[in-house]
């Protein structure tokens, strides 16, 4: 989930600074994945824009709280033991699939083996019928190359080698504009093929693999094409490297520290309740030093009896449903009930319409502390 979540914002924000010249990285190098990142291949529940464009109705799915899947196709034959789809997508050995039944329940299956698009499934019973809709919450091939090396970050060179009296000078320039130089004591041969030789070299000098850096240029300041050996380039290539990694090292800056504010900034408030959530030494001396003269212990301390708010959003059930007063002047204000685990929970759906939001309110378990 990590590797496959982070490379996708890794592309986002990259795509960002391409088209935005006034953004930078805040550091140097550049990401390559061995992978193609797809946010909706790892566990989800979906997404939304929450009020970013205004308020909606359309903010959950109430058919299931679960990971669904990239939809994939439909079914288009059942047989015995196997069933066909219509689809673009390539199913493998081991992949997982789910569907809705005909009870609006997610259920799923998992795949043992896949000829093209006619699936045999280690189920025997697997109730899909003919134009079920099939979504894929587990893809073997891609959870495979996440399993191995996925990604590496490298950091651009610019190279240039150059005669020097008695042989041959090799300058390193990191993107930051850092530098280092290797020299190498070599007498000046004429190569037989001059373009086999340029080449050559290049190859040789741009053989980075087991460092830190990527080659963006090489340039060749050679007054004529001189034999180089390769063991010679490949020798005058790791110095310059390593010296470059050292000298990365030695140029690094920490950031100074920021200073505390003298004196301490007052806090918004004087008085928390429970919702401040200060549930241990560390929190409650950190509002105390900010001016917080009356703290109530967290939610989790068992202190509150009663019934009180558990979760405020902005997003309200009443509005979804068409009963928001704004919207129906014949809307009664009476409060929702949330029932959960076959009637033993109930939470209360509390609406306060002038700041917009809903409060699902309950009481605390009877757990020990």
């Amino acid at each position: 989930y990590v590797k496959n979540i982070t490379a996708h914002y890794r592309r986002l924000l990259d795509r960002i600074m391409e088209d935005s010249p006034e953004y930078r990285p805040s550091s140097a190098g550049r990401c390559r994945f061995f992978f193609e990142p797809n946010p909706e291949k790892s566990f989800n529940r979906g997404s939304t824009d929450y009020f970013v464009r205004g308020r909606k109705k359309d903010l959950l799915s109430q058919l299931t709280p679960k990971f669904v899947g990239e939809p994939i196709g439909k079914v288009i034959n059942v047989g015995r033991g196997w069933f066909e789809i219509d689809s673009n997508s390539r199913i493998h050995n081991g992949d997982g699939l789910a569907f809705f039944n005909s009870r609006n329940e997610l259920t799923g299956l998992r795949i043992n083996r896949a000829e093209g698009n006619r699936l045999f499934p280690a189920e025997a019973d697997h109730g899909l019928v003919v134009g079920a809709q099939l979504f894929r919450n587990r893809d073997q091939e891609f959870e495979r190359q996440l399993e191995r090396k996925s990604a590496e970050r490298r950091i651009s060179v610019n190279i240039r080698l150059s005669e020097a009296p008695d042989g041959f000078v090799l300058e390193m320039t990191d993107e930051e504009g850092v530098s280092a130089t290797a020299g190498l004591s070599q007498a000046k041969n004429f190569a037989q093929n001059a373009e086999k030789a340029f080449a050559s070299i290049r190859e040789q000098l741009g053989k980075l693999g087991n460092t830190i850096f990527t080659v963006k240029e090489i340039s060749l300041n050679l007054l004529a094409p001189w034999f180089i050996p390769v063991s010679a380039l490949n020798s005058l290539r790791r110095e310059a490297a390593e010296k470059l990694e050292s000298a990365r090292l030695a140029a690094y800056q920490r950031p100074e520290r920021a200073e505390a504010a003298t004196p301490p900034v007052p806090y918004p408030e004087t008085e928390l309740t429970y919702l401040g959530n200060v549930y241990n030494r560390k929190a409650r001396e950190f509002y105390a030093k900010h001016g917080v003269t009356a703290i109530a212990p967290a939610f989790e301390s068992n202190q509150e009896k009663g019934e009180v708010t558990l979760m405020i959003t902005r997003h309200c059930l009443r509005y979804s449903f068409n009963l928001c007063p704004k919207q129906s002047k014949s809307a009664r204000p009476d409060p929702l009930i949330l029932i959960h685990n076959h009637n033993k929970d109930k939470l209360t759906l509390r609406f306060d319409c002038a700041r917009c939001e809903m409060h699902v309110t309950g009481k605390l378990k009877n757990n020990k502390p």
